[in-house]
């Protein structure tokens, strides 16, 4: 096995955002395919093409250097490539991405395996079927289309066994989604262009998606949408919801309404930090602090209509932060938790547009205890 440097010079990795300067990267699906053109392209000639250059579903031609490669006696060939995820704090860049090629019989067609690191569906509602390897629709239909090329060029038949592996990634996938989802034994092989624009946080966006449909798969009627943690605890303890039923909404409030818009629970929870889910009540879908920000203007005019008087309206106007708003109204037996909660949820059946969903909040301060609730309401009122 030839092992080259991490950081070896790889075409197009310079590309920029160009309103952001930010780089691109290469998704996993895009590597994995990468990865297979060489192994197949070295068993078809006996050697490696370095960098391997691919046709990404957009048209664009990145090119890879290979990070790892082998050509074994046995008909199979290996080709590892590291994960660039260009300026995006993905929790799979630096990732090795390895694919192992082996020639199958004439009419076997492409076959895709799960390696080491590449976890396996375990749970219906996914976009594969129970027991099939975690490589997405897109990867695999990009590793058969470069397969396909390789063999026209090379005059191999294109019938091959594919296992994609990565290098930790069993321990990566403790960092993702996979298991709540039911997808066990490491990372999925994901991308539907192979690009990976920073901060777009299509990664988590689409998770939120694929949590919704296990949930409804597994004939959960009810679910939460949690901003951490501390708030997934409070939404079991409160409901006694099971894990496939919390979705990890983070600050994308606005993913889980427009997903569940479109396909409909009987319930959904929103639980979340009193600051987190006041931007939401002022009709914030993105509740990142450097997209949104509290507004105590807002807090302000709450506490009116909770019947707080004009000093201590003005106090919550002024207040540092959200948690002392709170805490000025609670000493004043204005109830602005549970106004912040009402109105959160008035804001949630907005985006819901009349979707069959019965909406309720839990608003909870940094420590998990509830400052705020508002009762599930369904469309007009119900």
């Amino acid at each position: 096995m030839t092992e080259t440097a991490a950081g070896k010079a790889v075409g197009g990795r310079t590309a920029q955002l160009a309103h952001t300067g930010l780089r691109h990267g290469w998704t996993t699906g895009a590597c994995a395919t990468a990865a297979t053109t060489a192994a197949y392209t070295a068993l078809l000639t006996g050697e490696f093409p370095d960098p391997v250059t691919i046709t990404l579903p957009k048209g664009q031609t990145p090119a890879f250097a290979l990070a790892a490669e082998e050509l074994g006696a046995d008909g199979r060939a290996m080709v590892g490539i590291v994960k660039d995820a260009g300026d995006d704090p993905d929790v799979t860049h630096g990732a090795l991405i390895r694919a192992t090629v082996r020639l199958l019989p004439p009419g076997s067609g492409v076959v895709f395996r799960a390696g080491p690191g590449v976890g396996t569906v375990t749970r219906p509602g996914l976009p594969l079927p129970v027991g099939e390897p975690a490589i997405n629709p897109v990867p695999r239909r990009m590793m058969g289309d470069h397969v396909a090329e390789v063999a026209a060029r090379h005059g191999g038949s294109g019938d091959v066994e594919i296992e994609v592996s990565v290098d930790h990634g069993e321990e990566i996938a403790r960092s993702t989604w996979n298991p709540r989802l039911g997808i066990l034994g490491g990372i999925s092989i994901l991308g539907t262009t192979g690009i990976v624009v920073p901060y777009s946080c299509s990664a988590w966006i689409d998770s939120i998606r694929r949590g919704v449909d296990v949930a409804r798969a597994a004939g959960r009627t009810h679910v939460a949408g949690c901003t951490g943690s501390t708030s997934e605890k409070v939404a079991v303890a409160v409901h006694g919801l099971p894990e496939d039923a919390l979705l990890d909404m983070g600050d994308f409030a606005g993913a889980v309404l427009k997903y569940i818009r479109r396909h409909p629970v009987d319930r959904l929870t929103v639980a979340g930090g009193f600051a987190k889910l006041s931007k939401l009540a002022a009709g914030h879908l993105d509740l990142h602090s450097a997209r949104s920000q509290v507004n105590k203007g807002f807090l302000a005019e709450l506490a009116r209509r909770g019947g707080a008087s004009g000093d201590l309206a003005e106090a919550v106007e002024t207040a540092n932060t959200g948690l002392e708003a709170l805490q000025l109204c609670a000493a004043r037996g204005v109830p602005l938790g549970d106004l912040v909660a009402a109105a959160a949820r008035d804001e949630a059946l907005a985006v819901l547009r009349g979707a069959p969903v019965a909406v309720d909040v839990i608003c909870i301060d940094r420590a998990g205890t509830i400052v705020g609730q508002a009762e599930p309401l369904g469309p007009g009122g119900r």
